[in-house]
């Protein structure tokens, strides 16, 4: 399977964004490049979670792509608002430390939620306009996140990804 690479995402987000040289860039394309920008991260999370578990090397086969698709949104919305805890509620207490996440995995949290919530309005609400400036940050908020991402420990990734794909009860 070939995965999608997040700086191709960006890539495209800024083609959207100068599309019209000389002229205000169409709201279709706003809304695009915000969304693009949002996908770059969420397949980032996507990719780094089923290299994880199954592996780089096996890309190719069938349960990386399985894990791939098994993750939804929700489900990252959800570790995200927990790494933003100070602390861990009592359904994570046994798995975070009780300082919470570590530092990067908390910025990188902020700015996927940020984005997600950015990308509903740009797919979801035809009342909102968008600006050039709004587009233009939702690419940084994305290039921040896979930065933070990136910074985080190998063990702070591991511990975030674990519980985004198998939630304690």
């Amino acid at each position: 399977m070939a995965v999608l690479n997040p700086d191709h995402l960006l890539d495209q987000a800024l083609l959207l964004v100068n599309a019209t040289p000389g002229r205000k860039p169409r709201q279709v394309n706003l809304r695009r490049a915000i969304s693009s920008a949002y996908y770059a991260v969420f397949h980032q999370i996507l990719t780094a979670t089923a290299d994880e578990f199954v592996g780089k090397a096996l890309r190719q086969d069938s349960r990386h792509a399985l894990l791939y698709r098994s993750i939804d949104h929700g489900a990252a919305r959800r570790i995200c608002e927990e790494a933003l805890r100070p602390g861990p509620t009592a359904k994570y207490r046994k798995f975070v430390p009780g300082s919470g996440f570590e530092t990067h995995i908390r910025a990188f949290s902020s700015n996927f939620l940020s984005l997600q919530n950015r990308r509903h309005e740009a797919d979801y609400d035809p009342s909102q306009l968008f600006t050039t400036v709004d587009a233009m940050f939702a690419i940084y908020l994305a290039k921040s996140a896979l930065e933070e991402f990136a910074s985080s420990s190998a063990d702070g990734r591991k511990l975030f990804l674990t519980l985004m794909v198998f939630p304690p009860r």
